[in-house]
């Protein structure tokens, strides 16, 4: 029996090193230097422990009356945590019931016009829309203008890395180009294949989602949800202008589809890592271009089965993509503003597809993101423009959220000539997808105590603030 008893001791001792060994492995391959030597110490702690637990069974201490109390005390303790991180806390109904669940008041669909890029990108000095949008926002003109003096939305491109900011801004704007490409209604509302048109494929609604959702994911998304679109997530206005088809300014936004097929693309972690320098804003355009890519094809594929479809990308928006992304069941909205998935926490780029193929809807998840980033703040602690809110969640526009001030944000991307992305690179749900990560993640979603030890953690082996990490070769800024 005291042999039975040690082996299960043995074999949680065995796991827990070899996940030490992991995760120290997956910090040095991180280029993270801090949870690299925290790494090692709880490994050579874990491994130490093996090595005397395994020493004291061949040495025949674990059958005397000590050793035996060692090993039960061993094994209850072990079971009782890992009942504690493991188990299934009760589950947050307001994550359960989507983007309605946060609607706390009368929410007005909002107006492109006022979204700051569209403010500072598209209404010209002098122009009629310009006269037109001012006199409705005159609170807006003054530090708009300021800007458009500065250079633009996002300044001096590159000014955190002057004078070594040239490649990486070249490559920005190389993958910024893609979705200037498919900008036009034709590429972002395509008609069918000649050979497609007039043939309407008629399928269930069970298979046509799982056909489009095979596809979307076969062309390059990460993960992939259906929804349908609440009225109230469609903007009111069209405030965003490209290839000067100015006679759709502040024209009223309408969709005429039932469903959103919505996904997610993955950012690349060792440039994200880099942030607020130039790689990161690289990361951010060759995603966007990615993104373009797909909600055309996907909006052409859609279009070739004989229904209507409009791709929703960089250069195209009819809808608020956070929200239709929490009903689609990619995650919860986090303290920094952005979508929080399961797999990639916030560090993603959304697109859509809205359609009137007949699709099977699918439901919001509860991840634990409420309850994590409510105890984390790391964003809001690092934000070097304090735009991030410190505070509890507040009402906002009949909504229940935290408030990312943008326009304090967009000053600072100004300021750097990059979009920052420093709450991202920060948030401990944007580690790299080795195995360590996907475990820590897995528990914090289902347990509120491992979201608070994983918290705890992840301040003491990356630090409170953790440092921007140097850029691959071919991104190098120095």
């Amino acid at each position: 029996m005291v042999d039975f008893l040690s082996s299960l001791v043995l074999i949680g001792l065995i796991g827990q090193a070899a996940v030490g060994l992991g995760y120290l492995i997956s910090s040095i391959w991180e280029q993270e230097k801090r949870a690299s030597l925290f790494g090692g110490v709880q490994f050579l702690g874990m491994a130490g422990a093996l090595i005397l637990f395994i020493y004291g069974w061949a040495s025949g201490f674990l059958v005397t009356a000590t050793g035996i109390g060692v090993v039960i005390c061993l094994l209850v303790g072990g079971i009782a945590v890992g009942i504690l991180l493991i188990r299934k806390t009760p589950a947050n109904q307001k994550a359960l019931d989507g983007a309605k669940g946060l609607i706390t008041g009368d929410v007005k669909r909002f107006d492109e016009r006022d979204v700051v890029f569209a403010r500072n990108r598209t209404i010209r000095p002098g122009s009629e829309a310009y006269k037109t949008y001012y006199q409705m926002r005159p609170e807006y003109e003054k530090l708009d203008a300021a800007r458009r003096e500065k250079g633009g939305p996002l300044g001096q491109p590159g000014t955190v890395d002057k004078p070594k900011e040239r490649p990486n801004i070249a490559a920005t704007f190389s993958s910024q180009g893609i979705a200037m490409h498919l900008s036009p209604p034709e590429a972002y509302q395509p008609a069918a294949h000649p050979v497609c048109k007039g043939q309407r494929v008629e399928m269930s609604p069970q298979e046509a989602s799982q056909r489009v959702k095979g596809y979307t994911l076969n062309i390059g998304a990460k993960l992939v949800g259906i929804t349908e679109i609440n009225p109230l997530w469609v903007y009111s206005n069209r405030g965003e202008i490209f290839r000067e088809n100015w006679e759709d300014w502040g024209q009223a936004v309408e969709v005429h589809h039932k469903y959103a097929v919505v996904f997610a693309t993955e950012m690349a972690f060792e440039l994200v890592g880099t942030a607020p320098h130039t790689p990161t804003v690289i990361a951010s355009m060759s995603n966007y271009a990615e993104d373009a890519f797909i909600s055309t094809q996907l909006a052409a594929y859609i279009a070739n089965l004989g229904y209507s479809a409009t791709a929703n990308h960089l250069r195209h928006y009819d809808t608020l993509l956070v929200p239709l992304a929490v009903d689609a069941g990619l995650g919860e909205v986090g303290r920094l503003g952005y979508l929080m998935t399961k797999d990639y926490g916030p560090r993603i780029r959304l697109s859509a597809v809205t359609t009137d193929l007949p699709l099977v809807t699918d439901s919001p998840v509860d991840i634990g993101v409420e309850h994590f980033c409510k105890i984390c703040k790391k964003c809001a602690n690092c934000c070097p423009s304090n735009s991030i809110s410190l505070d509890d969640s507040t009402e906002v526009n009949g909504t229940l959220r935290w408030k990312l001030n943008a326009e304090t944000c967009f000053d600072y991307w100004g300021k750097v000539g990059t979009d920052c992305n420093v709450c991202m690179r920060v948030c401990p749900w944007s580690h790299a997808s080795t195995f360590p990560h996907k475990i820590i993640r897995t528990l914090i979603t289902r347990n509120r105590l491992s979201r608070t030890l994983f918290n705890l953690m992840d301040d003491i082996f990356y630090g409170r603030k953790p440092k921007s990490k140097p850029a691959p070769e071919w991104a190098q800024f120095e």
